[in-house]
C-alpha cells in the first residue's frame, strides 16, 4: 500500500468502503484495508478527507446527511449503537415523514459519547436487530419505541398507522412485539390502536362510533347497511336512516393501493343518490373524536334532526 500514489489510494477507498457507508468511514478500517496512520493524516491535513469524529471520516466534504449521517450517529455514539425509533423506519423506508434528530439506542451501562443531532436512548435490552446493512432495531420494535417517544398521541398513532401502512411492519410481528411489552408510556392508547391498525378491524371501529353517538345522545344508526351502486352490491358502514347521512369508518387496509379510489368512487355514488357522507378514520375516533362527532351532528341538523335524544 506504501508504493502506491495518494490518488490511488483515494480511489481505491472510495471503492471499497466509501460506496458501503455513503461515503464515510471509519478509521479502523482504513487501517485494516492497509493505510498507515500517516496516509490519513495526510488526506486529512491537504483537505481531501475530512474528520467527523473521533472514528469517523468523510471521504466528501466536512458535513453529511442522508444515510451517512446515521452511520456517523452509530459508530460514533458508542460501542453496539443501533437506529431506533423513527431514524431506524426511515432506515427501514419510511416515507412522507421528516426527523431533524437521529435517535440511536445503547445497552445500559455503554459508554456513550454526546454527537451533535443524535438523541441516545439506553435500554436494559435492545431487542431483535437486524443483522445486515445499517445497525438498527427491527421495525417492531422501532415503531413502538417511536410511539413513546412521540411528542402527542397524534404523532404516535400517525407514526404507527404510516409503519403498517407502508408495509415496513408485519401485523403478526407487531402483535407479538406490543403482547410482550411490559412497560408503555402509551399503554392504553396503543392497546385499542395496535388491533385496528393491524388488521384493519373496521367493524370494531364501528362499534366504538355507535357507543360513542349513544355518549353523545345522538340517533342510533345502523350498520352494514347493504346498498346497490353501478359497481354492484356494497355495504356502508354506518347509517342513519331517518336522514340519508352515511359515515364511513374507515380502517388502515382504506389508506394503501387502489382502495382509496374504490372508496371515492362509492362515496360519489351515494352523493349522486343525495346522501350525505361522513369519513372517519378509526384511529380518528381515539384522538379527535369529538371533533368528527360534531361533524356528524352538522350533518344530521342539515338532515333535520331536531336536538339530542335522552
Amino acid at each position: 500500500m506504501g508504493a502506491t500514489t495518494p490518488a490511488a489510494r483515494r480511489a481505491m477507498v472510495a471503492h471499497e468502503l466509501g460506496d458501503l457507508h455513503e461515503g464515510v468511514v471509519r478509521r479502523d478500517q482504513l487501517y485494516a484495508l492497509g493505510l498507515t496512520y500517516d496516509q490519513v493524516l495526510a488526506e486529512l491535513r491537504a483537505g481531501r478527507w475530512h474528520r467527523l469524529g473521533r472514528r469517523t471520516i468523510s471521504l466528501g466534504g466536512p458535513t453529511v446527511t442522508g444515510r451517512a449521517r446515521w452511520w456517523v450517529a452509530v459508530w460514533e455514539t458508542g460501542s453496539g449503537a443501533v437506529l431506533d425509533g423513527v431514524s431506524s423506519l426511515l432506515a427501514a423506508g419510511l416515507t412522507g415523514w421528516e426527523e431533524t434528530v437521529v435517535h440511536v439506542s445503547v445497552g445500559r451501562g455503554t459508554r456513550v459519547r454526546a454527537v451533535d443531532g443524535v438523541r441516545v436512548h439506553r435500554h436494559r435490552q435492545l431487542g431483535r436487530v437486524l443483522p445486515t446493512g445499517l445497525p438498527r432495531t427491527a421495525p417492531e420494535i422501532a415503531v413502538l419505541r417511536a410511539a413513546r417517544w412521540a411528542v402527542s398521541d397524534r404523532q404516535a398513532l400517525t407514526l404507527l398507522a404510516m409503519t403498517v401502512q407502508q408495509r415496513l411492519v408485519h401485523p403478526g410481528r407487531l402483535l407479538e412485539a406490543w403482547s410482550a411489552t411490559r412497560r408503555h408510556t402509551r399503554r392504553r392508547l396503543l392497546d385499542e390502536a395496535i388491533p385496528l391498525v393491524c388488521d384493519g378491524a373496521q367493524a370494531l371501529g364501528e362499534v366504538d362510533f355507535a357507543r360513542a353517538c349513544r355518549r353523545r345522545g345522538l340517533p342510533e344508526p345502523s350498520r352494514q347497511v347493504l346498498r346497490r351502486t353501478p359497481d354492484g352490491l356494497c355495504y356502508l358502514d354506518v347509517w342513519f336512516d331517518d336522514y340519508a347521512v352515511h359515515v364511513e369508518v374507515n380502517g388502515a387496509q382504506h389508506y394503501t393501493g387502489l382502495t382509496p379510489v374504490a372508496d371515492a368512487r362509492r362515496r360519489n355514488h351515494r352523493a349522486l343518490d343525495d346522501d350525505l357522507t361522513i369519513e372517519i378514520p378509526v384511529l380518528g375516533l381515539l384522538v379527535d373524536e369529538a371533533d368528527f362527532l360534531d361533524q356528524v351532528e352538522e350533518a344530521l341538523r342539515r338532515r333535520g334532526w331536531q336536538g339530542r335524544t335522552t
